[in-house]
Order: C-alpha cells, then sequence, then structure tokens
C-alpha cells in the first residue's frame, strides 16, 4: 500500500469513530432516559452488539464501494477529501447536539469530492436517489409511522391496568428491544466505513471492482465503530432522550423495535440508510401516539434543518478538502492540520458544557402531561 492508501485508511477508521459515538443514541437513548439501563452500561452493550454486527451482512458496503460513485474515475486522495468533510460535519453536529445522520455526512463527502475533482459523471445519481434519496425521506416516515400505531394501540391496551408493573414490564423488554437496535445499527452502519475503505482498495487495483470487504476491513470497522459508540455520545444521547419528548418505557420499547424492524429490512435489501433518522422517526411517532402534547416540535425543526443541510454541507466540505489535497502531499498535509486544528477546537468548545454518563439524564424533560389528559389519549 502507498502512502496516500494507509492514510485514506485511517481516515476512515477515524470516521468510523465518530460515526460510534455520533450516533450511540440511536440504541440507547430511550433505554437511559427510562432508566431502563444505567448509562454505562447501555453504552458497553451498544459497542458490543455493533462489533458483532459488523459481521453480519455486507450489501450496503457493496452499495458504496460499487454503486455510489465511478470508481474508475478517482483517487484516494477524493477519498480522502470526502473522508475530511463527513467528519468536520459529524463534529460540528456533536458539537450542537444534533442528531444528523452520520451516513449522508459520508455520502456528502464523498459526492462533493467526486464531483469537483472528476465531474458530475462520476457520481452514479440513479444509485444516489434510488438508495441514498428515497430512502433518506421515506424511512423517518415509515419508522414514526409504525412507531405511532404501535404506540397508540399499546396505551390502549394498557390505560387500565396497574401502571407500575406496566413500568417494570416495559423497563424489562426495553432491554431487549435496545439491544436489538444496537445490533441492527452495526449492520448498516459499520458497512459504510468498511464500503469506503473497500472503495479505496479497488481505485489502486488492490482489489477487484465487484469485490466486497476483506475481513481485515469488516474487523477493524466492527472494532472501531464498536470503539465509539462504547466512548458514549451523551451530548446526542440527552436530545433523543429528553429533549423530544417525555419519554415513557412503552414508547422506549415501541421506538426501538420499530427502528429495529426498518434498519434490517434496509440492510437486506442493501439500502444504506441513516439509522440516526430512523431513530428519531420512531421516537417522534412513540410520542406522538401517545399524546400529541408530548412531543417539542421546536426541537423537531431543529433537527430537520440539520437533516436538510447535511448532505450539502458535507459535500462542499469535502469538495473544498478534496480540492486542496488534490494539489499534493502539501496540500494533503494542509488540509489533514486544518482538520485536525478545527476538531481540537470542537473539543475545547464542548468543554464549557460538558455533558457525560453522571449528567446525561438532568435535563429537564418536556412538561408531563397531566394523568387524565394521559390516559384519554
Amino acid at each position: 500500500m502507498s502512502v496516500i492508501v494507509v492514510a485514506v485508511v485511517l481516515t476512515a477508521l477515524l470516521f468510523d469513530f465518530t460515526n460510534g459515538f455520533h450516533d450511540t443514541a440511536n440504541a440507547m437513548a430511550t433505554s437511559i432516559a427510562t432508566g431502563a439501563l444505567r448509562p454505562r452500561a447501555a453504552v458497553l452493550l451498544a459497542g458490543a452488539l455493533n462489533l458483532i454486527g459488523a459481521f453480519l451482512s455486507v450489501q450496503v458496503a457493496k452499495t458504496i464501494s460499487s454503486g455510489l460513485v465511478n470508481e474508475a474515475k478517482i483517487t484516494p486522495v477524493v477519498i480522502f477529501g470526502g473522508l475530511i468533510g463527513a467528519i468536520l460535519w459529524n463534529l460540528l453536529t456533536w458539537l450542537f447536539s444534533l442528531p444528523s445522520s452520520s451516513s449522508h455526512a459520508l455520502f456528502g463527502g464523498l459526492i462533493g469530492a467526486t464531483w469537483v475533482f472528476a465531474g458530475p459523471g462520476a457520481v452514479n445519481f440513479s444509485t444516489v436517489v434510488s438508495k441514498v434519496l428515497l430512502p433518506l425521506v421515506l424511512s423517518p416516515i415509515v419508522a414514526g409511522a409504525v412507531a405511532l400505531t404501535a404506540t397508540y394501540l399499546l396505551y390502549k391496551f394498557t390505560a387500565h391496568r396497574e401502571q407500575r408493573g406496566v413500568t417494570k414490564f416495559f423497563r424489562v423488554a426495553q432491554v431487549l428491544s435496545a439491544s436489538a437496535l444496537a445490533l441492527a445499527h452495526g449492520t448498516n452502519d459499520a458497512q459504510k466505513t468498511m464500503g469506503v475503505i473497500t472503495l479505496t482498495l479497488i481505485t489502486v487495483g488492490l482489489l477487484p471492482v465487484t469485490a466486497g470487504p476483506p475481513l481485515w476491513v469488516i474487523a477493524s470497522c466492527g472494532l472501531v465503530i464498536a470503539a465509539g459508540t462504547a466512548l458514549g455520545g451523551w451530548r446526542i444521547i440527552q436530545t433523543l432522550g429528553r429533549r423530544i419528548s417525555n419519554i415513557q418505557s412503552p414508547q422506549g420499547f415501541v421506538a426501538e423495535t420499530s427502528s429495529t424492524a426498518v434498519i434490517l429490512t434496509s440492510t437486506h435489501l442493501g439500502f444504506p440508510l441513516s439509522t440516526t433518522q430512523v431513530a428519531t422517526g420512531s421516537i417522534f411517532g412513540a410520542g406522538i401516539g401517545r399524546r400529541v402534547g408530548t412531543v417539542q416540535w421546536g426541537t423537531a425543526a431543529k433537527m430537520a434543518l440539520a437533516w436538510l443541510f447535511t448532505l450539502p454541507a458535507a459535500a462542499v466540505l469535502g469538495a473544498l478538502a478534496a480540492r486542496v489535497a488534490a494539489t499534493g502531499t502539501t496540500g494533503t498535509a494542509f488540509v489533514a492540520a486544518v482538520a485536525a486544528t478545527v476538531a481540537l477546537g470542537i473539543f475545547g468548545l464542548s468543554r464549557r458544557r460538558p455533558v457525560t454518563a453522571e449528567n446525561v439524564n438532568e435535563l429537564p424533560a418536556p412538561a408531563r402531561v397531566p394523568a387524565v389528559a394521559e390516559q384519554a389519549a
């Protein structure tokens, strides 16, 4: 391998790490919020199951390595630029506690870098539309609709039962549903970095065009995303668990189960969807299904803006990074230095209001709905 290929592989694994701690909330935010799992135990469990999930499928990885862009028209430097754009967007949204999509940050970074280096003809727009944009729009709607319907029926069914027993039952059930969601997350998100590394190896002729990820790529990506997940993205866990809705155990169970079903179906079909958007859609659906007043629509608007800007913003960052990196070794080193400086600056800003396992549930939850209204819902 050349130095640039090694640099791209390491940068891809760095993105994988940010993906892990950025998306820990997808699986564990509701279980932490309801008390079904202790914060540190939750993220360690999620990390272990992410690792297992990484070995269960490679369909999403193949979509990225041989479908998103024309590998014959790009170089490892282009992929490096795209990854830098994705990492910076991940860190920015993490700083502001916004559960944006790591997947769409990656796609945007790669598309922007490829476009500026090889022109729009090097981007397979049919694949982008069918396997990126359509799932982007449909997956949170489908997950939200399933969660809404299931939550409404569940609260109707349990309305006249002893609530302490209901809460106790669903707290136990949430351990299973959160574990299933963490496993599903590993089957989808870990593969995205596998696909990028495989794409890099294809561009330099180390793998044939139709190759899937080698075992060492699968193992390294699984280990790194697991490590990032186990670190705990507490800022976004706080947002999903406390700022969307006053989550109760039945809602958490429904949201996690709905997300798991959508993610596993998409993984089987090779759709690299946003697990963040699926999980968020399910949480909103569960909140609406219980009662519209329990959902914080101001938070929803902020998330929608983040979702809207993720692809184009990461594309711009990726394009700029690729343009500079393509000028040569000096340009690549300059991009790496700037990215490292920005990352350190973001980390420094985050320490002004740290969110940890100890205070992740201290944010005041949305105002509780009176018991009479809840039963009426």
